[in-house]
């Protein structure tokens, strides 16, 4: 009697709370997808972004809710309220004020961010005003689509789609590897001269359609007379964030579909001289480390600016192997994930991770995860922290070690030393925002302890502002010197 009388007064406070909760009702409209819907749905809340959904994941004030829905009709509404995954509170809790708000419907069709991922059902911006009035909902319908992204070529700057089997039997439907190519000018005066390649990978958010249409300037490599190059833009964009053209459990092996299948097809269709280099700064910078290490024969030369953690006993100043927790320090102080000139947080990995529990894909923590971590039982990479508390999962962080760069050379530099010799070269500026110039720090002194042919080089500057004439000048001196020496043992690639 007595259980039955607590089952009783435990549903009947489980109605009350879902009568008195803050509720949102979404729906989309049949113009926008004419069929029945399963998949996420997202709402996004900024007081200060009138387009919430172009809020920096992780950096910017978000509030954001997510639920997981089945079979819901063009035009039927869903409710979003306190049963759904929250940040950073339930919607009753949520600040009472005037908050814009946009729901975006996810078909997660293969684009990276959510928000802006091609075919996504989006709703238009609204302003509304949450007061103390519980009661009262508030009506969100999603009539716009997400346009697709349409590359402009020109004369100079083609795209290239390369068809992937590879990506494709990982994926079970038709991928492409997608470029663009930018041509120098001394390409159509001299019809029969070849010339090298230098593959440029951006850092996370960027895209190769951004790339062509803001690279007007063409790269010259040092030397008398300077080298034209071709540049090709290459887009590691994926579903789950940045590939980083690593083979993973999670994203596919897009290492070995750049190296089988994209360069070939490159080769194929522009006059290639076969000297390639690569460049890349951030994720790019982690992207070319990866691809020069593991493929050190395809590859001549790599410049890598800023990389992502190149070490994981510095992952934003936390070992992974060490340490317990993600969010907090041996004192119990929050861990920074963003700081101006490498001093004053401006965001912490609590908030990173916590917000991208509910903006569940794409973004740059779960990125991480979905090239570092094993594929888990549902299906999904392997968290390497719990979302709520940050306690580090030991056995992901196990796993992690097959990516830690670090380690690799280190344990590997006898058997691939000899192909990898003087062929890199790591610059950071010293106050990284996001503190990687540690991680490069002690990569650094690991390659000095086994006398690997590393180069390293520090600048003043940060993240960003690090990107000077003088380091941009010192970066193509270094491909420019191993194209020269490259030369000398290919005399008829000229």
């Amino acid at each position: 009697m007595i259980k039955r009388t607590c089952l009783l007064l435990f549903l009947i406070f489980s109605v009350s709370l879902g009568s008195f909760a803050q509720q949102f009702k979404v729906s989309y409209s049949p113009a926008a997808l004419n069929r029945p819907f399963t998949g996420k749905v997202f709402l996004y809340l900024s007081k200060n972004n009138p387009r919430p959904t172009e809020a920096s994941i992780g950096i910017e004030p978000l509030t954001c809710f997510s639920v997981s829905v089945s079979g819901v009709k063009p035009g039927e509404s869903i409710l979003i309220d306190d049963h759904a995954t929250a940040y950073p509170v339930l919607p009753s809790d949520i600040e009472r004020g005037t908050y814009y708000i946009q729901a975006v419907w996810d078909l997660d069709l293969g684009g990276r961010a959510i928000a802006t991922s091609p075919g996504n059902l989006v709703s238009t911006p609204q302003k509304i005003l949450i007061t103390k009035d519980l009661s009262k909902s508030f009506d969100i319908r999603a009539d716009q689509v997400v346009p697709g992204l349409v590359f402009q070529e020109s004369e100079l700057m083609k795209e290239l789609k390369a068809p992937s089997k590879l990506l494709s039997d990982f994926y079970h439907k038709d991928y492409t590897l997608n470029a663009a190519v930018q041509l120098p000018i001394e390409y159509y005066k001299d019809p029969k001269r070849k010339f090298p390649v230098v593959f440029l990978i951006f850092g996370y958010g960027a895209d190769y359609h951004y790339m062509a249409a803001n690279s007007s300037r063409h790269l010259l490599l040092e030397g008398s007379p300077a080298e034209p190059v071709i540049r090709v833009f290459l887009d590691g964009n994926c579903n789950l964030g940045h590939s980083a053209y690593a083979n993973s459990e999670n994203n596919g092996p897009w290492g070995d579909a750049l190296t089988q299948e994209l360069i070939p097809l490159l080769e194929q269709k522009y006059r290639c001289n076969g000297a390639r280099m690569l460049m890349g700064h951030s994720s790019g910078g982690w992207s070319v480390l990866w691809l020069q290490i593991h493929y050190p024969k395809v590859f001549l030369a790599t410049a890598a600016s800023s990389p992502d953690y190149v070490d994981f006993r510095s992952f934003a100043k936390v070992d992974l192997y060490r340490d317990t927790n993600l969010f907090y320090d041996s004192k119990g102080q929050v861990n920074p994930g963003g700081t101006v000139a490498g001093r004053f947080p401006f965001s912490y990995l609590k908030e990173m991770y916590q917000v991208e529990n509910v903006i569940s894909r794409g973004e740059q923590q779960h990125s991480f995860e979905a090239v570092f971590s094993r594929k888990g039982k549902d299906g999904l990479p392997e968290p390497i922290c719990d979302p709520k508390t940050g306690n580090i999962n030991r056995m992901t962080a196990e796993s992690w070690k097959k990516y830690d760069l670090s380690l690799y050379l280190r344990t590997n530099w006898k058997a691939i030393g000899q192909d990898l010799d003087g062929k890199i070269r790591i610059s950071v500026g010293n106050d990284d925002n996001f503190l990687l110039n540690y991680p490069v720090k002690l990569l650094e002194q690991e390659m000095k302890t086994i006398n690997a042919g590393v180069l390293f080089k520090y600048y003043p500057g940060d993240h960003f502002t690090v990107s000077t004439k003088e380091y941009m000048d010192d970066t193509v001196n270094f491909l420019g010197e191993r194209y020269k020496q490259w030369l000398i043992k290919n005399k008829s690639a000229r």
